[in-house]
């Protein structure tokens, strides 16, 4: 497996800084360039790679459970984020429903009727998209403090990293899925 960080340069850390990350990538690119001098499109595809793992905090993390070798574990859904599903789940069906009811809207009344619904919908969308990246925000200020557990070799901080890996990721997905969502309303 090919180590992102030590291909841009980068420590092993949860918690990267995005002008590091990004002046480390752009030093990376230009070096491996095929249209430098010495440049390797192989390369330059591995460092876009690397880059793309290290920009997201939730590849982040699972690349760097992979580097400490960390067996895989279910992650049970805590009740913060129980909550945020059981609001996701009626909300995206909603949406669904409201799209069925559109399709066979035939007249520009029955349409129109539509209207009051959809902009329910879309206000609820974008509140529960705005606790989404709070929460993933919330999550993401931790990040430093699981990086000084993991340099003071904390036992218990691969299994934190594992948990906050598995949210972020249930974040993303449901950040996703309310995007996608909102756009379907526009």
């Amino acid at each position: 497996m090919t180590n992102a960080f030590a291909l841009l340069g980068l420590p092993r850390a949860a918690a990267l800084d995005p002008d590091a990350l990004q002046q480390a990538w752009l030093a990376a690119s230009r070096a491996a360039h095929p249209d430098q001098p010495g440049g390797d499109a192989a390369e330059a595809a591995e460092i876009n790679a690397a880059h793309e793992t290290l920009l997201s905090p939730e590849k982040r993390l699972k690349h760097l459970l992979e580097l400490h070798q960390t067996p895989w574990r279910a992650i049970p859904i805590d009740d913060t984020m129980m909550a945020l599903f059981s609001q996701l789940g009626p909300l995206l069906q909603s949406v669904a429903g409201l799209h069925k009811r559109r399709q066979t809207a035939t007249s520009a009344l029955a349409k129109a009727l539509l209207t009051p619904e959809e902009m329910r919908l879309q206000e609820q969308l974008e509140e529960l998209g705005l606790q989404l990246e709070a929460q993933r925000s919330s999550m993401l200020e931790t990040l430093p403090a699981l990086d000084a557990g993991l340099a003071a070799g904390d036992g218990t901080t691969l299994r934190e990293l594992q948990t906050m890996q598995a949210k972020l990721s249930y974040l993303a997905k449901w950040q996703a899925q309310v995007r996608e969502s909102l756009l379907g309303l526009l």
